[in-house]
C-alpha cells in the first residue's frame, strides 16, 4: 500500500529528502507522494521514513493503492533496477 499526504501537511520539507525512492515532491499546495514510486521504504528501511519524521502525522496508508509486502518489494526491485 502506498502512502499519501493529507491536507494537514504544513510544507515543512522534512519528508522529501528522507524518501529513498524520490516519491515525494512539492505539489500545488502541499507535498505529494507518487504511488508508483512509493514502496513504504520496503527494501530500504523497516519503517517508512517520511512517517517517522513528519511532525504533524499527516502521512497515512493510501486505501486507493493497496499493495502487499511482496508487491512493494517487487516495486522496489523494479525501481532500483531502472536506476541501474
Amino acid at each position: 500500500m502506498a502512502l499519501y499526504i493529507t491536507d494537514e501537511c504544513i510544507n515543512c520539507d522534512v519528508c522529501e529528502p528522507e524518501c529513498p525512492n524520490g516519491a515525494i515532491s512539492q505539489g500545488d499546495e502541499i507535498y505529494e507522494i507518487d504511488p508508483n514510486l512509493c514502496t513504504e521504504c520496503v527494501g530500504h528501511y523497516d519503517e517508512p521514513q517520511c512517517v517517522d519524521v513528519c511532525p504533524v502525522e499527516c502521512i497515512p496508508k493510501d486505501p486507493n493503492h493497496v499493495e502487499s509486502k511482496e508487491e512493494l518489494m517487487e516495486k522496489y526491485e523494479t525501481i532500483t533496477a531502472a536506476l541501474g
